[in-house]
């Protein structure tokens, strides 16, 4: 399928897109509001609510603001390349549960995450996000490395 056609027909069947498609699709993220879809073989991730998307939108707009240091980027309005758009999705998601779990468990920042379920109750904890203390979700955007892939062999 041509590249131009395949990212026309994926702007048609996907209006409202998920803001954590990658981290979805690499199973590093979850949420209960993500529908897969597939076009020509490749698969995308729809959000049911527009709302929800919205949020996702200003938590990633937010946290990028805030993660120029740690991601090494300047400008701000660049598309960030697959790896660090992971990093900033997952670190990102791990801080956020690390920072709202009780008493620091570890356990619960490395799980996959219901990303709307979390980002509701930070609203609900801190009346907005952009209240979130974001020097503690940093250390976990700094931390987290994308997985390599193999190697396959011969």
């Amino acid at each position: 399928m041509d590249q131009d056609l395949f990212r026309q027909t994926y702007r048609e069947v996907n209006e409202v897109f998920c803001a954590f498609e990658k981290s979805v699709l690499t199973n590093e993220c979850s949420c209960h509001l993500a529908e897969r879809f597939c076009i020509a073989e490749r698969e995308g991730v729809h959000c049911r609510e527009r709302r929800s998307q919205t949020r996702c939108l200003r938590w990633l707009e937010l946290l990028r603001e805030q993660a120029r240091f740690a991601l090494r980027t300047e400008d701000e309005r660049r598309l960030l390349p697959h790896g660090k758009a992971i990093r900033l999705q997952v670190g990102g998601m791990r801080g956020l549960l690390r920072l709202l779990a009780d008493a620091g468990s570890d356990t619960a920042a490395t799980a996959t995450a219901d990303v709307d379920a979390t980002l509701a109750s930070a609203e609900r904890r801190y009346r907005t996000l952009e209240n979130l203390p974001y020097s503690e979700v940093m250390r976990d955007v700094a931390a987290y490395q994308v997985r390599r892939r193999s190697r396959r062999r011969r």
